[in-house]
């Protein structure tokens, strides 16, 4: 009996279901928030793992959130100093 149930299976698989769940909450995130409310968070995180190498002014990292159509495109401009 158990090989019958293995080979005609008829529960979901759990990872196609998690996508599914995933694409629902992004899509329904994306409609409803007016702005992109971790760029502040990115912002810090950045800044503290760059200065784990190089020694950089933090204004010097500079973050934007821009759409191009249905894109969107997360642009991280980072001045390093000179040498």
């Amino acid at each position: 009996m158990a090989l019958l149930s293995f080979l005609f299976n008829t529960k979901p698989k759990t990872a196609s279901a998690a996508k599914e769940r995933l694409q629902i909450i992004i899509a329904r995130e994306r409609s409803g928030r007016a702005g992109p409310d971790f760029l502040p968070a990115l912002h810090q995180e950045l800044i503290a793992v760059i200065s784990k190498y190089v020694k950089v002014n933090p204004d010097d990292i500079k973050i934007s959130l821009n759409s191009q159509g249905n894109l969107e495109v997360l642009d991280v401009n980072v001045v390093l100093p000179d040498a």
